[in-house]
């Protein structure tokens, strides 16, 4: 008989996927968490788009509709991706630490999956990057009955990008190779310092539309 291949932790309904990341098991766990997070902003994104597209109101800005909802649509798919990529880069690091103390292989293996761990976080950094200017130019652009879904997706966004560092942040930590070390960091750091500031300025900002404020 065929062995079945195992099932994505993205084809969980999302009780299943909720259920297990409350478990006793590493995956899913926050890198999960944050690519999924990451998924629902970009998929505020495409909803937006999807809701004016057609309406004669925003018949100027059509074309630039149609290009964010597609590109949106690949940041979502990506950032669903990662959510099981989090989860296969974890699994090196575990059997990594489970060598015997005595294994003179053991501290290279650790310290290759710990690099390994980094590659998922920092790419689902990068697309939380590009769902926060897809989101910004479709809040200038979009349909202004879907704002609050836009400024929803400005905070979900910024969740994933911050959730996201901390994951590299944290298997950074752990490298002997200081330099790879800092170099990761820094990654984190400049998609951090310019990308945060422009979620909260969303979101801010569209919070004062919907209150009358803005």
């Amino acid at each position: 008989m065929q062995e079945r291949p195992e099932e994505r932790l993205v084809d969980k309904s999302c009780a299943r996927f909720a259920e297990e990341l409350a478990g006793r098991s590493p995956v899913p766990g926050g890198g999960g968490a944050a690519a999924y997070v990451g998924a629902l902003a970009a998929a505020l994104c495409s909803m937006a788009g999807a809701f004016t597209l057609g309406k004669r109101r925003y018949a100027a800005v059509e074309l630039d509709v149609r290009r964010m909802v597609e590109q949106a649509g690949e940041v979502r798919r990506r950032l669903l991706e990662l959510v099981d990529e989090d989860a296969r880069g974890f699994l090196p690091l575990s059997r990594a630490y489970a060598l015997p103390k005595d294994d003179p292989e053991r501290p290279q293996a650790i310290q290759d999956a710990t690099r390994l761990a980094c590659e998922a976080p920092l790419a689902m950094m990068g697309q939380a990057c590009r769902a926060i200017d897809l989101l910004e130019e479709m809040g200038e652009k979009g349909s202004a009955l879907l704002v609050a879904d836009v400024g929803t997706g400005a905070h979900l966004a910024r969740a994933a990008l911050e959730s996201a560092s901390l994951n590299v942040f944290v298997n950074a930590a752990a490298l002997e190779d200081r330099a790879c070390a800092r170099e990761l960091e820094a990654r984190c750091d400049d998609m951090l310092a310019a990308y945060v500031p422009r979620a909260e300025a969303l979101a801010r900002s569209v919070t004062d539309r919907v209150r009358g404020r803005g």
